[in-house]
């Protein structure tokens, strides 16, 4: 049986994990523990997102002995075309390689780019847009912006496989 630790709490981060982990390997054993991400409460940038998501993945190895940790970070990117809501998703294993996944984008309006980039906490500014309370733990901003056609699950689901692809094609990875 394969042990996953999840440096999390949110159900929805850690459904997806277990969900890609069973597809994936079958037996597996999730268990998750809440860690500082290292980073802000909602990143800025990619390289951030990036490092809270391998931060998260190396604490939550280390406080639960497993055979990989992963972590989940959620945040915004300013591009040249606009901003985006992102994730990402790094997996480090029991001896230490690790995967990392960028997730999928979607464009902010600019009501909530520019509640962001007064501090506000993206998670904050989708309840009070829906006038409903911790989304982030539901379908989040993917279910609001895409109508529910897709949700934050299935979005963190695509970049925990992505995030597997180095260990699932290990031998083109290997230097």
């Amino acid at each position: 049986m394969i042990k996953v630790a999840v440096g999390s709490k949110n159900p929805i981060k850690i459904k997806a994990v277990e969900n890609v982990f069973k597809k994936v390997f079958g037996d597996v054993e999730v268990q998750h523990i809440e860690v500082d991400s290292g980073v802000s409460h909602t990143p800025s940038s990619w390289e951030e997102i990036a490092q809270g998501a391998i931060n998260r993945a190396k604490t939550a190895l280390q406080e639960i002995s497993a055979d990989y940790g992963v972590g989940l970070e959620g945040g915004y990117e300013k591009t040249k075309f606009g901003v985006f809501v992102t994730g990402a998703v790094a997996i480090v294993d029991k001896n230490g390689k690790f995967g990392i996944s960028k997730g999928n984008g979607i464009l902010l309006p600019k009501k909530v780019v520019e509640k962001l980039e007064q501090g506000q906490e993206l998670g904050n500014i989708m309840d009070e847009l829906q006038g409903v309370k911790n989304t982030k733990q539901m379908w989040g901003a993917v279910g609001f912006f895409t109508k529910n056609y897709s949700n934050r699950q299935e979005s963190f689901e695509f970049a925990v496989l992505y995030a597997l692809a180095r260990f699932l094609r290990k031998e083109l990875y290997e230097e």
